[in-house]
């Protein structure tokens, strides 16, 4: 059977950050945007798609690195298209090592990086 995306097209990204940065948010958006998936799951109400396991659902956090696809052609369909293997890892450091055994199968690595801001109500 022939491929329908030439290998040249394949890309193995992985979402890295530490903990409640946003990676299975992240990749919960992008299966989204690509249409892959046609409602946003959310890691708060257990209906992220990548977090699969009943302990993560409870829990609200990943366990368990979790691979999943998508296509990409740009924004305008102006490339040709990619098949893009989306990894999303664990950030809590208790599961270090199913983020470093994705690490030997990626190509790149998108890093979630966030700032906390807190605002006092009171004058």
């Amino acid at each position: 059977m022939a491929r329908i995306t030439p290998i040249e097209k394949y890309r193995n990204i992985g979402i890295m950050a530490h903990i409640d940065a946003g990676k299975t948010t992240t990749t919960e958006r992008i299966l989204y945007y690509t249409g892959v998936s046609h409602k946003i799951g959310e890691v708060h109400d257990g209906s992220a798609v990548m977090d699969w396991m009943e302990q993560e659902q409870e829990r609200g956090i990943t366990i368990t690195s979790a691979a999943t696809t998508c296509f990409w052609s740009g924004m305008e369909g102006q490339f040709d298209k990619h098949r893009i293997n989306i990894i999303d890892t664990p950030g809590h450091v208790d599961f270090t090592i199913e983020v470093e055994r994705s690490l030997r199968v990626l190509d790149g690595v998108c890093a979630v990086f966030v700032r906390l801001v807190v605002l006092s109500r009171s004058q």
